[in-house]
């Protein structure tokens, strides 16, 4: 059973978890605006290693999204 304080530390770091990857996706996205192809690829390994700390139902919603940045060719 979790308790409120677990699930108030649970809620921190997955909030916390949100906020790296959307800067991440803000870097990957500037990355690939400059044709800086190495530092994109750098940038989306990383991102790649903060999805997967997600829980399983947050992935969706990030595989997602990011289908529709390489579909815009960000």
């Amino acid at each position: 059973m979790i308790t409120i304080a677990q699930d108030s530390d649970l809620t921190h770091l997955e909030n916390n978890l949100l906020r790296q990857i959307r800067i991440k996706e803000h870097q990957l996205k500037i990355a690939r605006e400059f044709n800086m192809i190495y530092v994109a690829e750098t940038l989306q390994k990383q991102l790649s290693e903060l999805e997967n700390q997600l829980p399983e139902s947050y992935n969706l919603d990030f595989q997602a999204l990011m289908s529709l940045l390489d579909d815009e060719g960000l």
